[in-house]
């Protein structure tokens, strides 16, 4: 199989939709990729997301008996991908509009080719509407799934912010601030009944959150298209729940401009911190009593930058819970996420003394939500407010839900075998002839490469006759004397083998020698594990004595 790119002819298609159109896995695309010469070379895309002609894929799986009839529903994504390229999110707008208007004209202004005009009529004679915009919704965000996008929440994110999400009274509206075409807000709104409010940058993103909207029979859904932190369209709205997946790393977020806005409460953020915008953009929409659910990068729980507001959060009482997700749940690749939870508290509530922390990071993102105990830590706040403000979940469940008795015990049990270890791997020496000294006949380690005694297997040499053993060259490489030869004048040392000497012995006596050197480098070996391990054992002895883990005995 040949991966020269060959021009495309039609519509392309991903292995994840060859996958479907075949019923297999993507790994096994992949397999038929290497294993079949004939296989269609990519017609575009990127060596790590190729693309395929899709005429070509049905006329191979047609030839290997691999295929499977297409579906309309394939036959429109395909059409759409074809057409729309990479502004897939109009082509989803487009279509929906056309879904959602009653009569049958065409609408002005929708790019739909004619064809996939009519197979999307054809499918909507079979399937409801909110169904069809639906799949192919679904089959957009799988696209972006491996990549992330600032307009597509993965539904495991929005599943794990509708389970952690608190409960909402009759009435309620949930609001979102960054929604993109809407998948978060719409899975939470939808699931409560609540009133949908949001607002989006992107024109299309937002025309297609309000159109989902008015086909899932949502009809009091306002989506507003604008920039959030420069143009609020919301300056009034207080919601009882505000979700938001807001967009990550974006440093022009328009700080310089918005520097005096009431909105930062909590302390202006720093260019680098435009989460914390978004965080206290949110909080500032929230009815007292109400609730953010806030989707951040792991890092936001522990940049220097964001201190200040990160303790005004916990000070204030704002900040009740912080969820780091497993790895996968934002998408494909491990990058972590977590949920943290804000409360606007009301005129006669007392801030809470503890923050809940959850650490989910060690489940797979497609099992349960729900915390085991030992995953589960209630810490005090006056315990966050230190010199890091470190609301990281898994240093504070570690500190809580550590053995450090039984760590302790183990520690010191491992120190005392390597200690008794130590003795007996010293080598017993006597006073010596001046047999093995450097001062009398040597060999140049150069010489005895030329003639074929010594070899390199790695980064040392080693003997490559049964007239020189290996341990003996090796440990005299390492003899002051070398070591002085091998050391610059700015003091700095590198083991050059070639100018080093060894003495002429005959193998019995070099073996002798080797056997000690072999002893001593294993004993240095031992000694620097015996250091890591004091240094383990004094650091767990003084953090559990502080922290009243452990205590001393009578």
């Amino acid at each position: 199989m040949s991966d020269q790119a060959a021009p495309a002819t039609g519509p392309l298609v991903t292995g994840s939709e060859i996958a479907r159109l075949a019923g297999v896995t993507r790994a096994a695309v992949s397999n038929w990729r290497r294993r079949y010469e004939d296989f269609p070379a990519p017609s575009g895309g990127g060596a790590s997301s190729p693309l395929f002609a899709l005429a070509e894929v049905q006329a191979w799986l047609e030839k290997q008996r691999k295929g499977q009839e297409v579906s309309v529903e394939v036959q429109v994504w395909q059409e759409l991908r074809a057409a729309y390229g990479e502004d897939m999110i109009a082509g989803l707008a487009d279509v929906a509009e056309l879904l959602s208007e009653a009569h049958g004209r065409r609408l002005p202004g929708l790019r739909l080719p004619r064809e996939v005009e009519a197979r999307v009529r054809s499918l909507a004679e079979t399937e409801r509407p909110v169904d069809v915009v639906n799949a192919l919704t679904e089959r957009f965000a799988d696209a972006v799934r491996r990549a992330g996008s600032d307009q597509v929440t993965s539904p495991r994110l929005a599943l794990a912010v509708r389970h952690f999400a608190p409960p909402l009274p009759p009435g309620a509206t949930v609001f979102d601030p960054a929604c993109g075409i809407g998948l978060l807000l719409l899975s939470v709104a939808g699931q409560t009944g609540a009133l949908c409010r949001g607002q989006e940058a992107d024109a299309d993103s937002a025309r297609l959150a309000r159109l989902r909207a008015a086909l899932s029979s949502m009809p009091d859904t306002r989506i507003e298209t604008g920039d959030s932190l420069r143009d609020d369209r919301w300056p009034g709205l207080r919601a009882e729940l505000v979700v938001c997946d807001p967009p990550v790393g974006v440093t022009g977020w328009g700080r310089e401009e918005l520097l005096l806005d009431p909105r930062w409460e909590l302390g202006t953020p720093s260019k680098a911190e435009g989460e914390l915008a978004w965080l206290q953009h949110a909080y500032a929409h929230t009815a007292p009593g109400g609730h953010v659910v806030i989707v951040l990068p792991a890092s936001v729980a522990y940049r220097k930058a964001g201190r200040r507001i990160r303790a005004e959060l916990v000070r204030r009482g704002i900040l009740t819970q912080v969820v780091a997700l497993p790895p996968g749940t934002a998408s494909s690749h491990a990058l972590p996420v977590h949920l943290w939870t804000l409360r606007r508290p009301g005129p006669a509530d007392a801030p809470p003394a503890t923050v809940r922390m959850v650490d989910l990071t060690a489940n797979d993102p497609d099992g349960s939500l729900a915390p085991r105990p030992e995953q589960i830590v209630d810490v005090p706040s006056i315990g966050l407010l230190d010199d890091m403000v470190d609301l990281t979940p898994g240093s504070h469940l570690q500190a809580v839900h550590r053995d450090y008795s039984g760590e302790f015990t183990a520690l010191r049990g491992d120190l005392e075998e390597q200690l008794h270890r130590l003795a007996a791997l010293l080598p017993q020496l006597r006073p010596g002839t001046g047999a093995g000294s450097l001062d009398g006949a040597t060999a140049g380690v150069a010489e005895l490469l030329r003639a074929g005694l010594v070899t390199y297997e790695g980064p040392e040499p080693v003997s490559a006759s049964d007239q020189l053993d290996t341990d003996y060259l090796q440990g005299f490489l390492r003899s002051p004397a070398n070591t002085r030869r091998a050391t610059s004048a700015s003091g700095t040392y590198r083991l050059e083998a070639r100018g080093a000497r060894i003495p002429q012995l005959a193998i019995e006596e070099q073996r002798r020698y080797g056997a000690a050197f072999r002893e001593l480098t294993e004993f240095e070996a031992t000694m620097r594990a015996v250091s890591e391990l004091s240094r383990r054992l004094a650091e767990l002895a003084r953090d559990g004595l502080s922290s009243g883990a452990l205590a001393p005995e009578d």
